[in-house]
């Protein structure tokens, strides 16, 4: 799900590209316009990821106490222990996938901000 959702990252040099005209071109284009709009769909994207990682944290995490508190009623119980075991790797998966998505906005970010610079300055890139 996440690597669909990151796509677009994957895709922003040349989106663009293909986007911000050359200084033949620019009369066809308004370079501010496209820029303000391809940040607001990369914002849109960093918060719909950044919220499901954190929805999938949160659940992994009610899921883990449950299986806790089974652990606690029935300590000899090989399923239990094997589910609980699960549990935590998914949720510790879930955690470092947070550090992932960081680095993916930073670089993202970082090449939308050196093509964009000159035409539009979301007020969150402003320095």
């Amino acid at each position: 799900m996440l690597k669909k959702m990151r796509s677009f990252d994957d895709k922003i040099t040349y989106a663009l590209n293909t986007s911000i005209p050359t200084d033949s071109f620019k009369s066809r284009v308004d370079p501010s316009a496209t820029c303000k709009q391809l940040y607001e769909q990369l914002s849109e994207n960093f918060d719909q990821r950044d919220e499901a990682i954190k929805n999938c944290i949160t659940i992994t995490a009610n899921r883990l106490k449950e299986l806790r508190l089974a652990k606690e009623r029935s300590s000899d119980d090989v399923s239990v222990l094997k589910a609980l075991r699960k549990e935590q790797t998914k949720l510790r998966l879930l955690q470092s996938e947070l550090n992932v998505e960081e680095v993916v906005k930073e670089r993202t970010t970082k090449v939308y901000y050196e093509r964009c610079r000159p035409f539009y300055k979301p007020a969150s890139l402003q320095q």
